[in-house]
């Protein structure tokens, strides 16, 4: 078995194990959070928000390590059109594009660290949530699964946090 195929099953085995979660994205919505579902079910994140423009910049850069369901949502005050690059980056990473809705647009798997080539993530996206390399594609996270997080505004919100 090559080494990309042992890693998408190691991959595969700890989403199961670790971020599918069905019963337990029920209640409220954590600050802490992102829930994710689709055709595949659901999964969640813990994240570290990004919404000021120091933390966006500073993004994950730096680091060397991304537990296996952590990642940073990145949230903008408004619908924008979303460029990122890699420089100073050191995880390969998956990029989730969501509109204001939380409505996924596009996914860029695995971003090569320290590039420095932009990656467009396209027009009117409010959020972006980054997670290790290669997860999107095991977990199955593609354009129309829908995020679910409090800085989505409830009213436009594809999946609405349930009332406490």
């Amino acid at each position: 078995m090559g080494s990309s195929s042992a890693r998408r099953q190691i991959l595969t085995a700890a989403v199961l194990s670790g971020l599918m979660a069905g019963s337990a994205l029920a209640g409220a919505c954590d600050p802490q959070a992102v829930d994710l579902r689709g055709p595949f079910g659901t999964a969640r994140f813990s994240v570290e928000v990004a919404d000021d423009t120091a933390e966006r910049a500073q993004g994950l850069m730096f680091r060397d390590h991304l537990g296996r369901s952590a990642g940073m949502l990145f949230v903008y005050e408004a619908p924008q059109r979303a460029v990122f690059w890699m420089k100073n980056t050191l995880l390969p990473l998956d990029m989730i594009f969501a509109d204001a809705a939380g409505r996924v647009t596009r996914v860029h798997a695995n971003a090569v660290p320290q590039d420095e080539t932009p990656i467009d993530g396209g027009e009117d996206v409010q959020f972006v949530l980054e997670v290790n390399g290669g997860l999107a594609a095991a977990i199955g996270i593609a354009p129309g699964a829908e995020l679910r997080h409090p800085a989505i505004g409830q009213d436009e919100a594809v999946w609405r946090c349930a009332a406490e």
